[in-house]
């Protein structure tokens, strides 16, 4: 009866409460420490899309990918004979992907970072008191929503891309070497800034500072140290990972090789979710 009626209080406040209640109704007879991944990453998913900013940033994420790519490969033209050899407008049909990661981090940092500002923090803890599984079920949440998206947005880009380039411009293909490996990987990289977004807000908590962190790792600090080092650091660096090794159909030299860089960019990512985690669970809520 008592759960009835916990239930039906949470519905009255929304699609989130109840469906906390619910987590926490069905894991109740649970031993300790086993409160069901299953429940817990449904929850993620039904508070991530019940978030109105959600949509908005995935249309963002969408339109601004396709666009860019559109205008830059219209704006490309015919390399001359002694540039066709090293001619790639495959870097430039991804182009978007830059403003995209910037959409996908802040939804990764918001994913966590929401719920210490709105103070629901305590009820998502209440239904699931392990909080390595909790920020594991946001991650894997915000993970395959940023892979999918990342994907079909990529895949789009690419051809709309090459439709409006003009005549004579020699066009790329899936086919060619070099140009399905690029556009997977860059529907991967939007997924991986995802979760170092989710990493950053797990140990920042305050919205603010974790997308000032967010902006700094993938915008200031590269270009900072590609002032002051070259590529030395900087290629190490996930904004140039992407743009100088993942988004590229042929190989740059001075730069890390496309699968060294996704290598590094798992380093990212564990390190990330890794000191979110710990911090997560040494701190109060």
């Amino acid at each position: 009866m008592a759960n009835a009626t916990s239930k039906t209080a949470a519905a009255s406040r929304g699609p989130v409460a109840s469906d906390i209640a619910a987590v926490s109704s069905s894991t109740a007879g649970m031993p300790a420490g086993r409160h069901g991944f299953r429940q817990a990453v449904r929850m993620e998913w039904i508070k991530l899309r019940s978030l109105r900013s959600t949509p908005w940033m995935l249309l963002a994420t969408t339109v601004g990918m396709i666009a860019i790519g559109v205008a830059a490969m219209a704006a490309t033209k015919a390399p001359s004979p002694a540039d066709a050899a090293s001619f790639d407008p495959v870097n430039n049909v991804l182009a978007g992907v830059v403003l995209g990661q910037l959409v996908i981090g802040l939804m990764g940092v918001l994913a966590v970072t929401g719920e210490y500002a709105s103070g629901s923090i305590m009820s998502t803890l209440a239904a699931v008191p392990g909080r390595p599984m909790m920020l594991a079920a946001k991650a894997a949440v915000v993970g395959v929503v940023s892979l999918v998206v990342g994907e079909i947005v990529t895949f789009v880009t690419f051809f709309a891309g090459t439709m409006a380039m003009a005549d004579g411009v020699p066009r790329p293909s899936l086919g060619d070497p070099g140009v399905l490996r690029a556009v997977v990987l860059s529907g991967a990289y939007l997924a991986m800034v995802g979760l170092i977004g989710v990493g950053l807000g797990a140990a920042i908590r305050h919205s603010g500072a974790a997308i000032g962190a967010l902006v700094g790792l993938f915008f200031v600090l590269p270009t900072v140290l590609a002032g002051l080092t070259g590529t030395t650091v900087s290629k190490f660096m996930p904004t140039w990972i992407f743009s100088s090794s993942l988004g590229v159909s042929k190989e740059v030299s001075d730069v890390l090789t496309p699968w060294a860089g996704f290598a590094v960019l798992c380093l990212y990512v564990a390190a990330a979710l890794g000191i979110g985690g710990w911090l997560l669970t040494r701190r109060d809520a």
